[in-house]
């Protein structure tokens, strides 16, 4: 294998592909990328048996072939070498590869490409197109809610389903729930429900990045893929069940309040200067058309803030977590955060003014 390739690119897809890669490996192949030249491009494949990512560039090759590298060491390699560099990168027969640029000269040791797992995809019976926007924002204003605790796996992800002729997307950790939905796209009514797991999404959020157009989707009962331009990613799903979020969506939460969002997020977040790192509570008290915010930490003293608000019910006084509430004020592109409470029990709704489209469930917790 012999090629020749502009520096930006190769980094732009190494950025992409080495990220899919674990820092720690107890199968050596698993930590390298495999780079297989054709007559026209290269193809830069990296996977962690759950995650798979291809990417292809433009690159001038003199010579067709195939190898395996440390992913880590190349795309550092490449990040350090100036802009506008030109790289060749040749594979010798002692299993090394040589890249060049300038007075710049790396030998590193290769791995057989024929060693490297392929992931195959299957028979994906559901494909749709859909706009990489309308993707993002499915991504973006859930994913701060998937859960980190693993013994719950099931909920280590985001629910991608559709129900009532739209696409929805719900994570949840128990403490709160994101649900927002959108168009379901033409293709997807057969669709199955399924688990994105969190890395996955993870890594489609930074291909969307640069991507402006629209992308393919498949999906299977086990696998989704995702297909932009010159990039594919293919990644196995969750293997459990969601639980039933709709049961979780508060009915009777009568009792509504409207306050801007960015005088509420600042306010939140002067408060809850003084929280302890552990429980991150915050007191509300809604009285006579304000709201009281009040944090007490026996080590760092009290702080209490008042806030006019549109709010014409009986005295509430409930308590949240001021991270949780930072986190869902921070997905509100509206003017105004809508809640509908019911009681100092009972977990608040939680609405953006500008899109009906999304709605957050916070639970209480006692202060």
């Amino acid at each position: 294998m012999k090629i020749s390739i502009d520096r930006g690119v190769l980094l732009k897809a190494l950025n992409h592909v080495q990220s899919v890669v674990e820092r720690r490996n107890t199968i050596p192949i698993l930590s390298n990328v495999k780079i297989a030249a054709s007559e026209k491009n290269i193809s830069l494949i990296a996977t962690d048996l759950d995650l798979e990512i291809i990417e292809k560039v433009e690159a001038n090759v003199s010579q067709v072939g195939s190898t395996t590298v440390s992913a880590h060491i190349l795309y550092d390699i490449v990040r350090k070498i100036p802009e506008g560099s030109l790289i060749e990168i040749e594979q010798n027969h002692d299993n090394q590869m040589e890249l060049k640029s300038g007075l710049s000269n790396f030998d590193l040791p290769c791995l057989p490409d024929e060693d490297f797992p392929e992931m195959s995809s299957g028979e994906m019976s559901c494909n749709f197109n859909m706009n990489s926007k309308d993707l993002t924002r499915l991504i973006d204003k859930t994913r701060f809610a998937i859960s980190t605790e693993e013994t719950r796996y099931y909920l280590n992800g985001i629910f991608l389903h559709s129900i009532n002729n739209e696409l929805r997307s719900v994570a949840t950790d128990g403490h709160r729930l994101a649900c927002i939905k959108a168009e379901l796209p033409s293709g997807a009514e057969e669709m199955p429900s399924i688990i994105i797991p969190r890395k996955t999404v993870g890594e489609i959020r930074k291909l969307l990045e640069d991507c402006a157009d629209d992308l393919v989707i498949k999906v299977s009962d086990t696998k989704i893929q995702f297909i932009l331009k010159d990039v594919q990613l293919t990644s196995k799903l969750i293997d459990g069940t969601f639980p039933d979020y709709e049961r979780v969506i508060p009915k009777n939460n009568d009792k509504e309040l409207s306050i801007e969002t960015k005088i509420f997020s600042s306010s939140i977040d002067r408060v809850a200067t003084i929280s302890s790192d552990k429980s991150k509570a915050v007191k509300f008290l809604l009285k006579d058309g304000a709201l009281t915010l009040t944090v007490i930490n026996p080590d760092a003293g009290t702080a209490v803030e008042k806030t006019p608000v549109n709010y014409d019910y009986e005295e509430l006084e409930i308590g949240f977590n001021a991270r949780y509430l930072l986190d869902i004020a921070s997905q509100i592109d509206g003017q105004d955060m809508l809640f509908a409470l019911e009681g100092s029990g009972s977990p608040a709704l939680i609405k953006d003014s500008d899109d009906a489209q999304a709605t957050y469930v916070l639970m209480p917790m006692r202060v």
